[in-house]
């Protein structure tokens, strides 16, 4: 009896060292819900609507003159999606490594199906590589299980964009990321971190419902000549000379300073400054 009760004390001992069974399966194929943010999503945004981003004077000026043919260069038509974007507009697939002897997660990946972009989020308590290290598109990730959700925190990102009409996100940005699943339904948030370009924190969130019998096809990309330029050309604007940035606004009666964004547009109470900006226009 002496010897049954070390065992099963040292059983007991065994299991407490795991990590809790809270830890939720988000592994399988999730179907991209496009109810949120439509416009933004897939048929893109329009030109000169920074509204709900807290961007800085820096990032307005640099969006204020991109141009939407610069995605027309043979250099950008296969250049993939970041990973604080690329969930934003389809399906993806997760799956896990686990180590044998411990059956413990040592990582997990995500496959999207634009461009066949894949990450790895390590899970193994690795550190996160010094600033000078590589930086990538997909970026380094570690991951951990807060309770029932998947905390993941993303360094070493090239500079990529936060919405499509050239708003940028720096080098420097770090993201946390959340992978919170409820029943069949997984809800992704990214919240970013930008000293460079701006001035709060901009979160995203995408919703996925689980499919049984998904699959997620390839994505081959091969880039063409869609438009003849001299050799070198960038599309571009000057600062000042983007005439396009006015039609967002008279479209939707948008005034300028609500277009032009930053942190006061993403509070609930600047409606009431946008009623005042539209209120002393008509005077």
């Amino acid at each position: 009896m002496h010897v049954r009760s070390k065992w099963l004390g040292a059983m007991l001992a065994a299991v407490m060292a795991f990590p809790a069974a809270a830890q939720m399966n988000i592994t399988g194929v999730w179907n991209n819900k496009l109810h949120e943010d439509w416009p933004d999503r897939l048929p893109g945004p329009e030109l000169g609507d920074y509204a709900g981003i807290p961007l800085n004077d820096a990032n307005r000026l640099r969006a204020k003159t991109w141009d939407a043919s610069l995605i027309t260069l043979p250099e950008y038509q296969c250049r993939v999606h970041p990973s604080d974007y690329a969930s934003s507009f389809a399906d993806i697939r997760i799956w896990q490594d686990i180590d044998a002897p411990t059956q413990q997660v040592t990582a997990i990946h995500v496959h999207h199906f634009a461009w066949e972009t894949e990450r790895t989020i390590w899970m193994d308590g690795r550190p996160h590589p010094p600033e000078y290290a590589q930086h990538t598109t997909m970026g380094f990730s570690t991951g951990k299980f807060d309770g029932d959700k998947l905390m993941v925190t993303t360094t070493h990102l090239k500079e990529g964009w936060i919405r499509r009409n050239g708003v940028a996100r720096s080098d420097r940005a770090v993201v946390t990321e959340y992978f919170i699943r409820h029943g069949n339904e997984l809800t992704w948030a990214a919240l970013i971190h930008d000293p460079t370009y701006l001035t709060d924190t901009f979160i995203r969130s995408r919703d996925y419902q689980f499919a049984v019998a998904g699959q997620i096809p390839p994505y081959p990309c091969e880039s063409v000549v869609e438009i003849v330029r001299p050799r070198g050309t960038i599309p571009h604007h000057l600062p000042g000379t983007n005439t396009f940035l006015k039609e967002y606004q008279d479209a939707h009666g948008i005034p300028e300073e609500a277009a032009m964004g930053g942190a006061m547009t993403m509070m609930p109470q600047y409606r009431a400054r946008v009623s005042e900006l539209i209120k002393n226009a008509k005077k």
